[in-house]
């Protein structure tokens, strides 16, 4: 696998992360513990270094299986959890924010207990707190750092002038937000800044929550407990008029001898040389084939085809529901 650099810090990580929160939460019923620690495991013996998860993810029990599966070559990987939420009910959590300084010292001690560790490798704010300033979040993040818990600060879903404003008191290495080829509203005004200021980029969905694999149809059903029945992406509807770009992309990768996943985490990574995907996955075969994208080579003519191709698509539905769309880009 190779590795890259996020951007202007030395945090050097496999091409591309395991997203873990699908082994535990969002995606309908978790898997068990142990087929959970293989994949981590399987993930490992395959090169990949970065492994993400966070405080809410279950909650809590996704932190738990990634310190377990990791425990046997901790100094080996880079291991990256999130703040942000006062952990309620389900119906709650999602809209509780808090980024208050004392609250972030508590999740980091009580992350570092879960994932069995000394040091949390990379540590984002899993959402932009209104309520509390970004300096203050950044000014406690940075005396973690100096404390030793933590090593390297990131945000997630942050909006430019909040990542500038964060930067200028502790260093941002990472932004987290949804990046695809069909989420590229980043392109604007985020990775211009980034590039700026030397901030790697970590896309999430990168696969569009599996979509663009070409496995789910207007037809599908989602388990009843899965986070897509709430996106409106992801309707009936808005499924139906997406296949296009489905259809596009599976066409683009026969030609390449590649799948349709391998072809848009290959895009991702010839985008720029700091951006690392982490995609998700719950099986062993899929982990592979995502992982190949490693060894897929765009040439400038293909990103041509490709944007040219999918210029003309345009995605229907919102990424996230209205309650959930309000806490990105803060």
């Amino acid at each position: 696998m190779q590795k890259r650099k996020l951007g202007n810090s030395n945090l050097e990580v496999s091409a591309i992360g395991l997203g873990c929160m699908g082994l535990s939460f969002a995606y309908g019923p978790a898997i068990a513990k142990k087929d959970g620690i293989a994949l981590i495991r399987a993930a490992v013996e395959h090169g990949v270094t970065l492994f993400d998860t966070a405080e809410v993810y279950g909650p809590f029990v996704n932190e738990e299986l990634v310190g377990e599966a990791l425990a046997p070559v901790r100094d080996h990987v880079v291991i990256a959890t999130k703040f942000g939420f006062d952990i309620g009910s389900m119906a709650e959590r999602h809209r509780s924010l808090n980024s208050r300084p004392d609250h972030i010292r508590e999740v980091v001690d009580a992350s570092l207990q879960r994932l069995k560790i000394d040091v949390i490798d990379l540590l984002y704010q899993h959402r932009v707190d209104p309520a509390v300033p970004i300096e203050d979040v950044a000014g406690t993040v940075k005396e973690l750092i100096g404390a030793g818990k933590v090593r390297h600060f990131g945000l997630s879903e942050a909006g430019a002038q909040t990542i500038r404003r964060a930067h200028a008191v502790q260093k941002v290495t990472a932004l987290q937000s949804e990046y695809s080829l069909w989420e590229r509203e980043p392109e604007r005004e985020i990775l211009p800044v980034l590039e700026e200021l030397g901030i790697g980029f970590v896309p999430y969905s990168p696969l569009g929550r599996g979509f663009l694999t070409g496995a789910i149809s207007a037809s599908t059903t989602f388990a009843s407990d899965d986070f897509r029945n709430l996106v409106p992406r992801f309707s009936a509807e808005a499924r139906a008029a997406n296949q296009a770009l489905v259809d596009r992309l599976g066409r683009i990768a026969a030609g390449k001898g590649a799948t349709s996943a391998q072809i848009a985490l290959a895009w991702l990574l010839a985008q720029k040389p700091w951006i690392v995907p982490i995609p998700g996955t719950t099986k062993l075969h899929r982990l592979e084939e995502n992982i190949g994208a490693a060894n897929v080579t765009l040439t400038p003519a293909d990103l041509a085809e490709i944007d040219t191709a999918l210029a003309a698509i345009e995605v229907q539905g919102a990424r996230y529901p209205e309650h959930l769309q309000q806490m990105v880009g803060r």
